[in-house]
């Protein structure tokens, strides 16, 4: 199936392309195509996912990861659905079988260098209008954890590298290092490194 990148779509449009088109999200009606992710990003999705996983047994909220469909604006609109690389739920009304309907309470990305725009820019302006309270970007290329909080809307940003614990508010008593996620035996790739 050929999609008219030019054209809005909805989320019924979206659902009803089910395995036709690759991986893609929906942002203010606009699709985004998504490439499957390089082993760095997996690794670190997959390292980090466990860590969250493990702080959250026997607790309310519940983690996933992608591909999860989040339909940020399912209320009005229904024109974003968004598949973050992590995202943490603590209300199970938000979930229902076809993914989150509504903002999770932790949402995390993971740059690269096709992403990085779109992550910083245009989906941290959704999350933080969707009302997400925590929003992680974490890069790869510079071993970094940026953690987003917004309060009243208004974003406050923390850097975290190294040894330095993540603080989150969503995920208190959560102990997790840049260094947790980045072993220094990963090697490095990049989108370059593709032919």
């Amino acid at each position: 199936m050929n999609l008219d990148l030019t054209k809005k779509y909805t989320y019924d449009d979206y659902y009803s392309w089910g395995d036709d088109v690759p991986r893609c999200e929906l942002i203010d009606g606009i699709v985004y195509m998504a490439s499957a992710p390089l082993g760095v990003h997996q690794k670190i999705s997959g390292d980090l996912f466990g860590i969250i996983w493990n702080h959250l047994r026997k607790r309310k909220c519940e983690v996933y990861h992608a591909p999860f469909d989040v339909r940020l604006d399912a209320d009005k609109g229904n024109e974003t659905t968004v598949q973050p690389d992590i995202v943490v739920i603590c209300d199970p009304n938000k979930i229902d079988k076809r993914g989150c309907k509504g903002a999770p309470d932790l949402v995390v990305e993971i740059t690269s260098k096709s992403t990085r725009k779109r992550d910083m820019v245009l989906k941290y302006e959704k999350y933080r209008e969707a009302g997400v309270l925590e929003y992680w970007i974490v890069h790869p290329d510079i071993k970094s954890i940026q953690v987003h909080t917004f309060a009243d809307g208004i974003g406050n940003l923390q850097n975290y590298i190294d040894d330095m614990e993540v603080k989150s508010n969503v995920l208190q008593e959560l102990v997790v290092t840049a260094n947790d996620i980045f072993p220094a035996e990963l090697e490095e790739e990049t989108d370059d490194d593709l032919d």
